[in-house]
Formats: structure tokens, sequence, C-alpha cells
């Protein structure tokens, strides 16, 4: 029988074979010069990846403060330019600084109603949403607090379609996507830029020192994490906490990455005619690393895993900096409890001592 154009799943077989075939045009081959690989692929993941959209220096406005005894929470409001406005939760060291600092990228998980206070708690009184996802995913402890209390900065901000920017649902996605798509952007495209903006603001911040910031992500968030790392030199370390997989796996029946809806805050067009996802993270070697994702993690097949760990193992011994790319499969599933925070918490903070 011949095989159907269309799989239930609204792949396109024929199409995935073809891509197979083809490979990444500029993924890491062993190329003998990873300066020259980089050099390369650079410019395209900045073509292909950001929109053309002016870089205006960000602007702030505070709305509120609390005193939380080692630390003074913020409740900001962030101007990008070009009319793109997002809320922000920032957590500042009592103390003389500059301090070092962390932006930390929140996670998509369905739940549009809190962005940055899934990672900050937000001044006044209990979110229950956001009480009710640091259980879920986070042990209790959300990433800010954890980070904060190691003598961090922390900035998270809301991105498009989440906390005061919430667009409408899940479903609505497909629609956002394709509206973006017609005016020659992408969900994916404006979360990269946002990202980078937040980054260049965090980085000309009075109390921070603009040599000491880790991009710190779970879930969606780390995918963002490291594609920052990629596009922004200001990142001086990373840490991706369930999200790494190279491409081609993913593209299987029942993965979240071909559902459509979530998936575009993560595809850009024609990027990965060139580019295989560990490949743009790996464009920021051998600027220090940390990749974990668990072993019980249902969202990414061990396969796909396994290939995109060997791509970044080998991009950084190329560089010479084994030592400074953190590769983890620990016991568990999508979720970022206390004892890992410590572990990775502890590594980043040796990083930016």
């Amino acid at each position: 029988m011949r095989e159907s154009a269309i799989s239930p799943d609204n792949l396109v077989p024929a199409l995935l074979a073809h891509r197979r075939q083809r490979g990444f045009a500029l993924g890491w081959h062993g190329a003998a010069d990873p300066l020259a690989w980089r050099a390369q692929a650079m410019p395209v993941l900045r073509a292909l990846a950001l929109p053309d959209l002016p870089e205006a220096l960000v602007t702030l406005r505070l709305l509120r403060t609390e005193d939380r005894g080692t630390h003074q929470a913020q409740e900001l409001e962030l101007d990008f330019g070009s009319g793109m406005i997002a809320g922000a939760l920032m957590l500042v060291p009592k103390g003389q600084g500059p301090f070092p600092a962390v932006l930390v990228l929140h996670d998509h998980g369905s739940e549009f109603r809190i962005g940055k206070e899934k990672c900050i708690p937000p001044p006044g009184p209990d979110d229950p949403v956001a009480v009710g996802w640091a259980e879920r995913f986070f042990g209790g402890q959300p990433i800010g607090t954890g980070l904060v209390s190691r003598g961090f900065a922390v900035l998270c901000v809301d991105a498009l379609g989440w906390g005061g920017r919430m667009g409408n649902g899940y479903g609505a996605q497909q629609a956002l996507a394709a509206n973006l798509l017609q005016i020659g952007l992408s969900p994916a495209s404006v979360m990269a830029w946002e990202d980078c903006r937040a980054m260049a603001f965090l980085a000309g911040h009075p109390a921070i020192d603009a040599a000491r910031i880790a991009a710190v992500g779970f879930s969606l968030g780390g995918f963002r994490a490291w594609q920052l790392a990629a596009l922004s030199s200001q990142v001086a370390a990373t840490v991706s906490i369930g999200w790494m997989a190279s491409l081609p796996g993913l593209m299987c029946a029942g993965n979240n990455q071909t559902r459509g809806q979530s998936a575009f805050w993560m595809a850009h067009p024609l990027l990965y005619r060139h580019l295989d996802l560990p490949d743009i993270a790996a464009l920021s070697a051998p600027r220090p690393m940390w990749v974990e994702v668990a072993a019980d993690d249902p969202l990414f097949p061990a396969a796909a895993v396994d290939a995109a760990f060997a791509t970044l193992g080998a991009v950084w011994r190329a560089h010479g900096a084994a030592d400074q790319l953190v590769l983890r499969r620990p016991e568990g599933g999508h979720r970022f409890a206390p004892d890992r925070q410590a572990a990775v918490f502890d590594w980043l903070a040796g990083h930016l001592a």
C-alpha cells in the first residue's frame, strides 16, 4: 500500500526523508578550526533567528519594591522599543555592588497566566498559581529564590504571550504564529530578540557587573538560555535544564515539537536548513555551559539527547575547553528540584565568582 502523504500526527514522511538526506549545511562536521566554523555560521543564525527590529536603548519604569531581608524585590516595566513593553521582576542583593547577575528565562508549560512569576515570587501576597507552579516543577523553590540566596541579582521578564502580556490561550498560538509570519516575523524570532534586549538591559544596569552575567532556564527557558548564549556575547555562562536534543530525533509521532502551538516558539523559518539545535548552542563555545536533561524526561527521546550531547562535546573539545562544558542525565523527570538547583548554582557561582 502506498504510504500516506500526511501521517495522523501531521508529519510528511517523504519530506522528513528528504531532510535526513540533506542534513544541516552549516552544522558541526568536525571542522578543524571551530573559530572559522563559528564565523561562517553566526551570520546565518543572526539573519534567520532575529527579526529586523531596531535595538533601541531599553528603558524601565519601577512599579513597586519589597524588602525581603537579604535582598530587594522590584516589579518593573521594560520598554524594549518598537512599542514592545514587558513586565519584569528583579531581585537585587543588599550590600556593595556591582553584583553578578542571572537572566532567568521562564518556561512555557501551557500556563500563560504567569511568566516571570514562575521564576521569581512577585511582591505582595502569594500568588496561588505561582506557588503551585513552584511546587510542581521546582520542589517549592523558584529558580530566582535559589540564585539570590547565593548573591546573584536576578531578572525575569514576561515573554510575549505570558503574564501581563498573556494572549488568548493555547490554541491561539497557531493564529499568533500565522499573523507574525505574515508580517515577516515569528514567535521564535520575537522571543529571541526580546531575550537579547533583556540581556542588554541587565548588562547596562548600574548595580550589575556586566562581565558576570549568566543565562539560566528550565524547559522552554532552557532552549532560550542556550539560544541567547549563541546570539549574545554578553552571556558569560549558561545553564539549560530540560531542553536539549538533536532536531531530527524530535520529529517523531507524539513529540511536542510536531504538534504546532507551543512548538512555534522554537521554530525559526529556514534556519534549520543550516543548523541543528546543538549546533546553535555550540556557537557559544568555549564559554561555560551546563546542560541537563533528566533520564526520565518524556519530552526528549534518549537518542536525540545523545546526538546533541555528542555535538556539544565535540565542539568544546575542539576549542580545547572540554572542562567548561557539563552534560548531565540525572534521574527523574521534567523538573528542577532544589537538590539539582544546589549543584548547578554552586557550579555557576564558581564560574562567576
